[in-house]
């Protein structure tokens, strides 16, 4: 009795939203209801991965990331291009992989650097001498090393005629020609100098510690990732033949693992380098979010040109002709059909099955992280309470940033997610950062359950909409049934909202602060 009196707001909101969601199912056929359910819960998927990842980065950090959107989008962009040019993805990895060397020896090089004794105006100056020269030796070097990649600006070599093309069978691409070593040395000392002056910038900060060992992990760490960069590139023949003849699904999933660890490390390199010094500066946190989410527009039409494109499903969801639409699981696995029978209506495979299986498998996935691991531990007493966790002695800038790649990790799964089916635009991260805001907003900003919850009711409501446009809505005193224009398909999520915050303004699962 004592939880209903303390819950019966939230739960008599919960219960109206539910009969809401009954009665307008009441005026639908069997098959238009689970249409437009299944349409809802893949919409929601979408939105909760990029929701979940806000609702982390905020209830830990008390940071609003406005570039979440933008790296949403990102993400479906290098998913797209290791699904679509995996040769582009292989010659771009040893470049990026000896620049990398140099800021996994970070920790030994604040070691060593600390060791050396230099006054304080040579301290101020090296740093960016050392930024300066690393920055132009890379600028030299980056037009020398030659990469596949596509031509946004012709058409014929553009990326959507690649992705027309693959759809129409493998493709053929011709191989780059090798680099020299004086480039790719050219690559691993512009990263150690760069890394070098973050190393400078932060011994200005932190005081030096005497006698303290180099770390052994990281010098073990940058080798391995300097050994992996020159395997790729001597076998950069054999590993592009071998994804670009590989079945299309497993090519798929292969390109969601790259873009969400694409997404992972960027989001670790944007919390340790951009957001950590600015934690107690919120405007300033929402300005460089904001500056980022630009940057990121701009680097996406840059690269891979401003027109939309789609991207192609893999065979297992794009088949046609006998025996489709399948009317099991064991028919669609068989013959790959792109449309499925499921309660008399006629779903797509990949929309409506795979995107809500995948969405599930990260929310139990999160889910067990959060509540089962002593790294879900710490996130949740951070959420609580921050410093009293840093009493305890425990690393809360190590989690802090792990939380952050985690965060972004998510959104670029989303984002590839979202490709094949919403196709790539440069505007289609800000469209759904603004859907997962308001996800956030209805179920408690630094909620996880809430974040889900609020994910799959804007899916919802947005596709009752869309399916009362096409039936329409039978009104008293209106001689015909009232079809919801496409504009208010955006405008009821608002609504839901508006109505969610006034009788709860901590959202359906937020706490009270």
């Amino acid at each position: 009795m004592a939880f209903l009196r303390k819950h019966r707001t939230r739960l008599i909101l919960i219960g109206v939203l539910a009969f809401l969601f009954t009665t307008a199912s009441l005026g639908m056929t069997s098959d238009d209801w689970a249409l437009t359910v299944l349409r809802g819960l893949s919409v929601g998927m979408i939105t909760f991965l990029v929701a979940a990842g806000l609702s982390l980065i905020l209830g830990l950090m008390d940071v609003l990331n406005l570039a979440h959107g933008e790296l949403f989008m990102l993400g479906a962009y290098v998913g797209w291009t290791a699904y679509v040019r995996p040769d582009t993805l292989v010659d771009v990895a040893t470049p990026l992989g000896l620049l990398a060397v140099g800021f996994v020896l970070l920790p030994a090089l604040n070691v060593g650097l600390g060791r050396v004794n230099v006054s304080a105006a040579v301290g101020r100056i090296w740093p960016w001498l050392a930024l300066l020269l690393g920055g132009a030796l890379l600028l030299a070097m980056w037009p020398r090393y030659p990469i596949a990649i596509w031509n946004a600006e012709e058409f014929a070599l553009s990326p959507g005629t690649f992705s027309l093309a693959l759809d129409q069978g493998p493709l053929a691409l011709a191989p780059a020609p090798s680099a020299g070593v004086g480039v790719m040395g050219g690559f691993l000392v512009a990263g150690l100098l760069v890394a070098a002056a973050v190393a400078g910038w932060q011994l200005r900060r932190t005081e030096p510690v005497a006698n303290r060992a180099i770390p052994r992990g990281a010098l073990y760490g940058a080798g391995g990732v300097l050994a992996v960069s020159l395997l790729l590139y001597f076998f950069n023949d054999g590993l592009t033949d071998w994804l670009l003849n590989m079945n299309t699904f497993g090519r798929f999933l292969l390109a969601m693992s790259v873009a969400t660890a694409v997404g992972f490390l960027l989001g670790g390199l944007i919390e340790m380098s951009l957001v950590r010094p600015l934690y107690d500066r919120p405007i300033y946190q929402l300005m460089l979010t904001l500056g980022l989410s630009f940057i990121g527009i701009e680097l996406v039409r840059a690269v891979w040109g401003r027109p939309e494109f789609t991207m192609p499903k893999p065979a297992v969801f794009n088949g046609s002709g006998a025996g489709c639409p399948a009317e099991s699981v064991g028919d669609w696995l068989e013959f790959g059909c792109s449309t499925m029978r499921l309660f008399g209506a006629r779903i797509r495979t990949y929309n409506e099955i795979f995107v809500i299986a995948v969405g599930l498998i990260v929310l139990i996935g999160v889910w067990v992280l959060l509540q089962r691991t002593r790294l879900g531990m710490i996130i949740r007493a951070g959420v609580q309470d921050a410093q009293m966790v840093e009493a305890l002695g425990i690393n809360v800038r190590r989690v802090f940033t792990m939380v952050f790649a985690l965060g972004v990790g998510l959104a670029s799964l989303g984002g590839i997610l979202a490709a094949p089916s919403v196709g790539l635009s440069n505007d289609m991260g800000t469209r759904l950062l603004l859907l997962a805001l308001i996800a956030l907003a209805i179920g408690g900003l630094t909620s996880f359950p809430g974040a889900a919850a609020g994910a799959i009711l804007v899916g919802l409501i947005q596709q009752f909409m869309v399916k009362y446009g096409q039936l329409g809505i039978p009104l008293p005193f209106l001689a015909e049934p009232f079809k919801p224009s496409p504009p208010l398909v955006p405008a009821s999520t608002i609504l839901l909202m508006v109505i969610v915050l006034l009788v709860l303004p901590h959202g359906l699962f937020g706490r009270e602060e």
